[in-house]
């Protein structure tokens, strides 16, 4: 390959981290999975208190093909309700206002009231907004509740929005994501070396540090990628977000587990003068809803994962796609590469270090716990009897 097209192809890595898939990501399915409350309650009158309700503006990286919208319209409708129609706010998905990376500045600008988004997409403003995004061989959905909600993590998150004229609260947690969907086996460290994959963030810098070959590749470009042998392998999301988009029809494996986001979480920020503006009420409903969509989205959005995995599987056995899992010695090879990647990153910026390690004193105080009721994995009667009682 010619060093001028590879030049590209390095110039196009940090672009993509700014330009995140604005359509449905090229799915080659319907859209998977609806909120049914969304459809009951959009034509339901609720008469506000005042004559003339506050009229916000939602922006955010997600078109309307995507689940995290869902996230970003249910909090909207959430806070309709509990306001009595005082404050009504209206999404509009990436490009209809402002084009996706645009959101964040958007808001900071005031040119729109409030947005949703992937704290990740941001880490060129900060490294550390990557941390309340997702890390890699990090905290899972579970811990990211305590640490946010029990351990100062949305105060240090709404701090960190706030340097950019924000206020910010956990806005969806859609748990852990699916591994790459491949067309080389990979199970062991030494198989990943020579692959080109895609994945973004802090992942792609540890997977070149295995040897990998690493794109960033918009979502809406990895179909495609992956069907002409640009790319050997990619990962996107969870299940019920992958499923649409038909991975499964152009590669022979999916390399489990996830390991490159244990948790994936979310994130609203709004205006900080915009919300000073608030009644004291209208902050705490807004602040009861997004709490309410963090619960809401993650049970939504685990429970559609089930079918989709029923999906896949039955679309996998078709065309003799495999499963595969990566072996214990991979997955702590992993976790030593994350490491060492993640304490570089705390000594070259202290906003990451001071979050890190919050996070990394959750997990070590919470191991005694997890070993101390480890166990009962409430796995199906016969395979719990068969002897595999933990996860």
């Amino acid at each position: 390959m010619k060093k001028g097209f590879w030049l590209l192809v390095a110039c196009l890595f940090t672009l993509s981290l700014l330009s995140i898939p604005t359509t449905a990501m090229a799915g080659k399915r319907a859209k998977f999975g609806t909120d049914a409350r969304h459809e009951a309650v959009k034509r339901l009158k609720v008469t506000a208190s005042h004559e003339k309700p506050i009229r916000w503006k939602m922006v955010m990286p997600w078109s309307k093909g995507l689940l995290f919208y869902d996230y970003a319209q249910h909090f909207a409708d959430s806070v309709r309700l509990a306001s009595g129609g005082r404050l009504l706010i209206k999404c509009f998905s990436a490009g209809e206002l402002v084009p996706a990376m645009q959101c964040f500045d958007a808001v900071s600008k005031g040119s729109a009231q409030c947005g949703h988004d992937w704290p990740g997409y941001w880490k060129g403003k900060n490294e550390a907004f990557v941390a309340f995004a997702s890390v890699p061989m990090g905290i899972d959905a579970e811990l990211y509740n305590v640490w946010l909600y029990e351990r100062g993590g949305a105060e240090m998150m709404n701090e960190l929005y706030g340097r950019y004229n924000m206020v910010a609260f956990p806005g969806g947690q859609a748990g852990q994501e699916m591994g790459f969907f491949s067309n080389k086996k990979a199970t062991k460290l030494q198989d990943f070396k020579g692959m080109k994959v895609r994945t973004p963030g802090w992942f792609m810098d540890i997977m070149n540090n295995m040897g990998a070959s690493v794109s960033p590749l918009p979502g809406g470009e990895v179909y495609l990628a992956l069907e002409r042998g640009v790319i050997d392998a990619a990962e996107f999301s969870a299940p019920a977000v992958n499923y649409p988009m038909g991975f499964d029809e152009i590669t022979k494996y999916v390399i489990e587990p996830g390991v490159h986001q244990p948790g994936t979480q979310f994130g609203l920020f709004f205006n900080k003068d915009a919300y000073n503006k608030l009644p004291e009420d209208l902050k705490w409903i807004i602040k009861i809803c997004a709490k309410e969509t963090q619960l809401w989205s993650y049970n939504w959005t685990t429970n559609l994962n089930l079918k989709a995995i029923e999906l896949f599987a039955i679309e996998l056995f078709k065309k003799n796609v495999e499963f595969v899992k990566m072996d214990k010695d991979t997955i702590i090879a992993f976790k030593k590469t994350t490491h060492d990647y993640l304490e570089s990153l705390k000594a070259k910026y202290p906003d990451v270090k001071k979050v890190l390690d919050s996070q990394e004193q959750l997990i070590n105080e919470f191991a005694d716990w997890r070993d101390i009721r480890s166990g009962i994995t409430p796995w199906p009667y016969k395979t719990f009897i068969s002897g595999r009682t933990h996860e």
